[in-house]
C-alpha cells in the first residue's frame, strides 16, 4: 500500500487500480449529482459510496469531499458511525416523495409505465435506504 497521512485511507499499489477506483467514484459523484435534481435517486449513498472509491485511490479527492462545505460533514459523521441528521433525512424523504409523486403523476404522461416502475422502485429503494441509516437526533 502506499504511506498516507490518513489511516482510513487504503490507497491501492497498481497505477491502474488507481485509476479505476478514481473512475468509479467520480461516476458516483456524478449520479449524486444527478439525485440532486431527479425525483426518487438518492445522493447521500453515491457520495458515501464515491469516498470509500477515493480512499482506494486518491488522498487529494478524499479530501476534497470530506471538506466540502455541504456534503463534508455528512459524510464525516456518517464514516464515524454518527449517522445522518434529523433534519437532513426529512428533507430527503420529503423532497424525494414531492419530486417521485410528480414524476409518477402528472409530470409523466400516463402511457409510459417502464419509466413510472423505475422511478417508483428507485424512490422506495432510496426511501429504505435512508430510512435505514442511523439518525442524529442534535443538529
Amino acid at each position: 500500500m502506499v504511506p498516507s497521512a490518513d489511516p482510513e485511507l487504503r490507497l491501492a499499489r497498481s497505477p491502474l487500480a488507481r485509476a479505476a477506483w478514481v473512475s468509479v467514484g467520480t461516476v458516483c459523484v456524478g449520479l449524486a449529482a444527478l439525485g440532486v435534481v431527479l425525483p426518487g435517486l438518492p445522493t447521500t449513498p453515491f457520495l458515501i459510496l464515491a469516498t470509500a472509491c477515493y480512499a482506494r485511490s486518491s488522498e487529494r479527492l478524499t479530501r476534497r469531499l470530506l471538506n466540502h462545505r455541504l456534503f463534508g460533514p455528512l459524510i464525516r459523521d456518517y464514516r464515524a458511525g454518527r449517522g445522518i441528521p434529523f433534519r437532513a433525512k426529512v428533507l430527503a424523504l420529503v423532497t424525494m416523495t414531492a419530486f417521485s409523486g410528480y414524476a409518477l403523476g402528472p409530470g409523466m404522461p400516463e402511457h409510459l409505465i417502464w419509466p413510472r416502475v423505475v422511478v417508483a422502485s428507485a424512490a422506495v429503494i432510496g426511501a429504505l435506504y435512508i430510512l435505514s441509516l442511523p439518525t442524529r437526533r442534535l443538529d
